[in-house]
């Protein structure tokens, strides 16, 4: 079994550099829709290269950027949304920006512990991290029992990181998954569970 996980494309808050959770459903902007629909042949053609067959389900985060992405990128397949691969919930910090938030104690306070606590009102990354590993793991199991030879999954950026820092091997930290939007990693189930990337999206 293969796994393809990608972050969304981009929406306005993202270019604006805000705390877009799960808590905020907004679209794609235009420069996200012309990254999702340049990024679709180039991605097709990584995939057809590295002899990834076509997925028969796309397991999407419910949350409209990434619904949009996943019909942009994979047109015509049929989506599955699993509400575990929703993006952390940021609480009092959904929306804001650091900069609207740089005299606030709890962000400073939260931002200095390497973001790991709960948010006010959010979660902490250990809660995230943990339902964002079920929901992968979930689409993985569902994509066997199709019978696929690969599960692709698109979702955020969080769950990205937190999905590899789990079960990537060798073991990396969260933040050295970040990917840019529209980007993400091919890997390879190993009978261990564990994912080994194979290639960079």
């Amino acid at each position: 079994m293969r796994l393809v996980i990608l972050r969304h494309a981009q929406t306005a808050g993202n270019l604006e550099r805000r705390y877009v959770g799960g808590d905020t459903d907004e679209p794609l902007c235009a420069e996200g829709i012309a990254c999702a629909r340049a990024k679709a042949p180039e991605l097709s053609r990584e995939l057809a290269h590295a002899g990834v067959a076509q997925p028969p389900r796309v397991w999407v985060s419910p949350l409209a950027r990434a619904s949009q992405t996943a019909g942009l990128l994979f047109p015509g397949i049929e989506q599955v949304r699993l509400d575990g691969l929703r993006e952390m919930c940021f609480g009092a910090f959904e929306g804001k920006t650091a900069d609207e938030l740089g005299g606030d104690e709890r962000y400073r306070s939260w931002v200095e512990g390497m973001c790991e606590g709960a948010c006010p009102q959010g979660e902490s990354r250990a809660v995230f991290s943990a339902r964002s590993c079920d929901a992968v793991r979930g689409a993985l199991w569902q994509a066997a029992e199709l019978g696929a030879e690969t599960c692709c999954v698109v979702a955020h950026g969080g769950t990205v990181m937190a999905a590899m820092e789990a079960l990537a091997r060798p073991t990396r930290p969260y933040f050295f998954w970040h990917v840019a939007c529209c980007c993400g990693y091919l890997a390879e189930l190993g009978v261990d569970g564990m994912l080994r990337v194979t290639l960079e999206l």
